[in-house]
């Protein structure tokens, strides 16, 4: 097993991050090039082997003879199989469309229901609801209405956004239930507006319609990453030296992303954000006796928020974190296995989804904690900071390409790692 030691640095923690670029932002602006005959002129696009599988298949697709069945591999990143199969159905392409196994176990039922409704041709090929799938071709149906669930995925409604500004009559979506990760579908809207398209969200009423508009060529700037910002939130909360400092580069204040709330989030843990030029600096400040936090339009940060207020002590209330159990593993889960290994717990106190994260009477740090990863990116990030306080052991410190390639260099600036995988060779 591959895995990396990380020990407290002797040194303070000084440190400038050249964070890696946002991947919601490139994989929606990577699709809405697509969208416009590849007219757009992207800059900073990510890195993440996410969007790096998105530009690899786009590409493909391109050099690919007009109606040959193709296979379209996303390997395990979810944004990508759901964005490109929205893309390439109304695109009228013939693909099949599949990934790692933990993919194919990842629900799309809800957006493959919402493309065959407005004239998508589409396949299970095991079972029904999962990919893989194969996708046959599109024949506009003349229903320009579809309805679906705004609380289990903004995927699937930020893919139906984009491609609806191509149908020929546009297209309007009534959601149903709560909405989940608002930010998220208000980030793909102030993205489509920027490249020309028609798209209105009534939130009271629930709907969001989008006119029949071309794409137009731009030149867009891709922001750097809040998610992948909110790691050293928590290294510097964890960090012991008062006057430690962290300046996180390519950051805005006015953001599009919905996980810039870890500068509220993080606040009465002790960090606080001054934004400047080149980005935002984080400084120490002192920490609150609690915090309660609605995860509903963020909860990509709820794991990392979890273990820092775990190390810390401070009682933790959760909610909103529903849709983590349906991500790269059931989130909930991993946090509740691994959390024990740091002395603290996470606990469902109702039936209503309410979680809270506690420091356990029995906690101990007599042996050096070892994570597992769970093939999720998060995982291994959320649970690297400790390494500002304790020594601990990360397994499968690989995932973090998904997102955050650079992520363990960035780490060797404040902290000391050591490849156990090397050394037991």
């Amino acid at each position: 097993m591959n895995a990396v030691r990380l020990t407290p640095s002797a040194e303070p923690v000084q440190a400038e991050i050249p964070l890696a670029s946002s991947k919601s932002e490139s994989n929606r602006a990577l699709l809405i090039d697509a969208l416009s005959g590849f007219q757009c002129d992207l800059k900073n696009l990510s890195t993440a082997r996410d969007t790096q599988t998105m530009i690899r298949l786009l590409q493909a697709d391109r050099q690919s003879p007009a109606g040959e069945l193709t296979t379209a591999d996303v390997l395990d990143a979810g944004t990508t199989m759901r964005f490109l199969t929205a893309y390439f159905t109304v695109t009228g392409q013939h693909k099949i469309m599949t990934g790692t196994p933990r993919m194919c176990e990842r629900p799309i039922g809800m957006l493959v229901d919402a493309l065959r409704t407005l004239g998508g041709d589409i396949t299970y090929l095991k079972n029904d609801g999962y990919p893989p799938m194969q996708l046959n071709g599109f024949t506009a149906s003349g229903v320009n209405q579809v309805s679906i669930r705004g609380d289990v995925s903004s995927q699937y409604i930020s893919a139906l956004l984009m491609v609806g500004a191509t149908l020929p009559q546009g297209l309007t979506l009534q959601l149903t239930g709560a909405i989940g990760s608002r930010p998220y579908i208000e980030m793909t809207m102030a993205q489509m507006i920027y490249f020309g398209a028609d798209v209105v969200a009534d939130w009271d009423a629930k709907t969001i319609t989008v006119s029949p508009s071309p794409y137009v060529g731009k030149s867009y700037q891709i922001e750097s990453d809040w998610s992948g910002a909110s790691y050293w939130y928590s290294v510097l909360a964890l960090a012991q030296d008062e006057s430690a400092t962290i300046d996180l580069l390519g950051l805005k204040e006015k953001s599009l992303q919905g996980d810039s709330a870890i500068v509220d989030i993080m606040r009465p843990l002790g960090v606080e954000s001054t934004f400047t030029e080149t980005g935002v600096r984080l400084t120490k400040r002192p920490t609150e006796a609690s915090l309660s936090w609605d995860f509903t339009n963020c909860p990509d940060l709820a794991q990392t928020v979890a273990v820092a207020a775990g190390v810390l002590g401070v009682p933790l209330t959760l909610t909103g974190i529903e849709s983590l159990k349906i991500k790269e593993t059931d989130r909930v889960a991993a946090l509740q296995a691994e959390l024990q290994k740091l002395g603290a717990e996470l606990v469902e106190v109702e039936t209503n989804h309410r979680y809270e994260v506690r420091k356990r009477a029995d906690a101990s740090t007599d042996t050096v904690p070892q994570i597992d990863t769970y093939d999720d990116h998060r995982m291994a990030m959320a649970f690297a900071p400790v390494a500002m306080q304790r020594e601990i052991i990360i397994d499968e410190p690989g995932v973090v390409a998904k997102s955050y390639p650079s992520f363990w260099i960035d780490m060797a600036r404040v902290a000391t790692i050591t490849d156990l995988s090397a050394i037991n060779q």
